[in-house]
């Protein structure tokens, strides 16, 4: 965790300058830094992050008077009991969300990796408080509809863990066996991500099977202008995933090796997640940019197995607008 920077690598512009020109005048524009870095203590809340980071345990302050247990504790005297004092106390790791939480598909840059994120507040047993935590899925992309209010929900532990409220996230328990939803400290290296069950697509026609190999066809044709394009080639720079598509008609496979992609009519033995939807076009829209494939995802059109690749969807959708911007030019 040592190497973790505060301000990430690719966040760090190169140091170079460029000519503006402003009401036909040239202007020199140059790169340049101001740092503001600074250490802050997490004062009276530092024993509920200590309890994240060190034990696995979720704290809260429970008021000896009226009994009301605060998650997580911000209070150290009650101000509903004459400001009469609180005690820490450890609640349990199951609760249910108390209303159905927002989900954040394009965050800012210090959120980016995170997403998509459900952002919800929920209350732990033993706690009468609400906590406010992100909210994931192993069943693939997180999409509306998956966690509402009153689903039950387990706080699941970052493998390494720093301190901080996002050290932890919840799930829902419908996801995990009994012995993981009875399980203290759970941590996220104990589940199985790539468990998520494929929808199930139709049996194809011929009618089915012709789209797709139009689509196909012209996917293929849009991957080759893609490569012919600096601009396009650059949004999957330093990226490299293989990708299986299954449609009704075919599958295929999405290959993005540092700045060079590919679609070929194959079957990979090990993708590094797969892409289900019913209609070969949706991918093809998306990539022709007459429609994003992000919003095919929240509509529910296209199906991955994996939400942490949400991150792979996005470029492919900056590649699709940076050939269709390539093309104007």
């Amino acid at each position: 965790m040592g190497e973790k920077k505060i301000v990430p690598s690719e966040y760090i512009p190169d140091a170079e300058s460029r000519t503006i020109t402003i009401a036909g005048k040239d202007y020199l524009e140059v790169n340049d830094a101001m740092f503001t870095f600074y250490r802050r203590s997490m004062g009276e809340l530092s024993p509920f992050f200590l309890a994240l980071r060190d034990e696995k345990k979720v704290l809260g302050c429970k008021c000896i008077k009226c009994g009301m247990v605060r998650v997580p504790p911000f209070m150290t005297r009650c101000p509903d009991c004459n400001f009469a004092p609180t005690e820490l106390v450890e609640v349990e790791q199951v609760g249910v969300m108390n209303s159905t939480p927002p989900i954040t598909y394009f965050a800012t840059s210090i959120f980016q990796h995170m997403a998509p994120f459900g952002r919800g507040r929920v209350i732990l047993k033993g706690a009468d408080t609400a906590l406010s935590i992100n909210v994931y899925t192993t069943t693939g992309i997180l999409v509306p509809g998956l966690v509402r209010k009153g689903t039950e929900v387990k706080v699941i532990f970052r493998d390494n863990r720093i301190g901080g409220i996002t050290d932890i996230f919840c799930m829902p328990t419908s996801e995990l066996t009994k012995e993981q939803i009875a399980r203290k400290g759970l941590q996220e290296s104990e589940l199985d991500w790539g468990a998520a069950v494929e929808p199930g697509l139709r049996v194809a026609d011929d009618r089915d099977v012709a789209a797709y190999k139009d689509a196909l066809e012209a996917m293929q044709a849009i991957a080759a202008q893609m490569n012919e394009t600096e601009r396009a080639r650059k949004d999957i720079a330093g990226w490299k995933r293989s990708i299986q598509v299954k449609t009704t008609g075919g599958q295929f496979a999405i290959e993005i090796d540092d700045g060079d992609f590919r679609i070929e009519e194959k079957a990979l033995e090990e993708p590094d997640f797969v892409m289900v939807c019913e209609d070969a076009k949706t991918l093809l829209d998306g990539l022709a940019y007459r429609g994003a494939l992000t919003d095919s995802i929240i509509m529910k059109k296209l199906w991955i197995s994996k939400n942490m690749e949400f991150t792979t969807i996005f470029k492919l959708d900056r590649m699709a607008r940076s050939l269709a911007r390539a093309k104007k030019t």
